[in-house]
């Protein structure tokens, strides 16, 4: 058997030929492909360069094929057949019966307070899809998104790179939290109770992490330090390691509502300006136009972001513009905004 380089070929040669043997005119085959006569001659010019065979032959007022082209006539037909099924099979997608498995990587706290919200949708929306959740760690270490291997990741919103896409889910608010029935703690903490109470401190990727950067910048700007006796690499174990001592955390408030339920914890107030931390939901340019990928990160974004403000059903009675008298039973739905116009 004699290997051809395709890389040496010019694959929409082939096109022209298939056209050509299925039309059996060159006229035909160039308004089948919407080209020139001249272009389908040229194309069958090189292609017989590279077969060595004239491939068609005039016969009349049409071309007849020769033996090698009828030998090379359903291959190609089928190899273009088998080309535009996989194309189209790319651009098809049925969240019924996929069987695809999707990835997303999430934080810890991620995992306790916005993954049940997704596998809640995802179970009904992909019954017969897998979902694979990726820590951070791994994330940034294979560089997931740009390499394939991540579909999704939940993140700041401030992390950016090449390539990267993005769309805003809801911000995240710091709290502070205690044993429940930590005596020396109460409900709100003064500077110096707050400088004083052993702290445990988060780092998920360590000192150059996002949110130890803002946590950090945030303690600046009010002038306070905190004691750390522990640090850790997951809130999870902030949260244990706090529900057994007389020490404090700092975590985010959606997961601290989550973790209150399983763990002795509440919050106190701390003596620090509350700093919202936007989060976006993050893929790479790769999949952007991916049916599947498209339809997975709507599942996500409509799990996780909040829903726009609810239009209030409220009674109004306008002013007559005449008489100034008020007619009664008149209803209008306003949305509550500061400046309604039906307030």
């Amino acid at each position: 058997m004699i290997l051809v380089d395709l890389a040496a070929i010019d694959l929409n040669l082939f096109l022209v030929l298939d056209a050509v043997l299925t039309e059996g005119s060159a006229t035909a085959a160039a308004r089948r492909l919407h080209v020139t006569q001249s272009a389908v001659s040229n194309a069958l010019a090189r292609l017989r360069e590279v077969v060595g065979d004239p491939l068609v032959v005039r016969r009349g007022r049409g071309l007849a094929p020769t033996p090698v082209a009828l030998q090379l006539q359903p291959r190609i037909a089928a190899g273009l057949h088998e080309l535009r099924a996989a194309l189209a099979a790319g651009r098809e997608f049925d969240p019924a019966t996929t069987t695809r498995r999707f990835s997303i990587a999430l934080t810890d706290n991620q995992e306790v307070s916005d993954l049940p919200r997704i596998v809640a949708r995802f179970e009904r929306q992909l019954p017969r899809a897998s979902l694979q959740v990726i820590t951070v760690e791994r994330l940034l270490a294979s560089d997931g998104l740009a390499a394939g291997l991540v579909d999704l990741a939940l993140a700041p919103a401030a992390v950016t790179a090449p390539g990267l896409r993005q769309t805003p889910l809801y911000s995240e608010q710091g709290v502070l939290v205690v044993r429940r029935d930590n005596r020396k703690v109460g409900r709100r903490l003064d500077r110096a109770g707050f400088e004083a109470t052993p702290y445990v401190g988060v780092q998920i990727l360590g000192e150059g992490g996002h949110g130890h950067r803002v946590a950090r910048d945030n303690l600046a700007r009010a002038g306070l330090r905190r004691r750390v006796v522990l640090t850790v690499p997951h809130f999870m174990a902030a949260a244990v390691a706090v529900s057994r001592t007389d020490w404090m955390t700092g975590l985010p408030r959606r997961f601290a509502a989550e973790v209150s339920r399983r763990l002795p914890l509440r919050t106190v107030a701390a003596p620090l300006e509350i700093v919202d931390f936007p989060l976006a939901l993050h893929w790479h340019a790769r999949t952007d136009a991916d049916p599947g990928a498209q339809f997975f990160r709507a599942l996500v974004v409509a799990a996780l972001r909040p829903p726009p403000p609810r239009a209030r059903l409220i009674r109004h009675v306008p002013r007559d513009m005449s008489s100034g008298s008020r007619p009664r039973g008149v209803m209008r739905i306003c949305r509550s905004l500061p400046s309604s116009p039906c307030a």
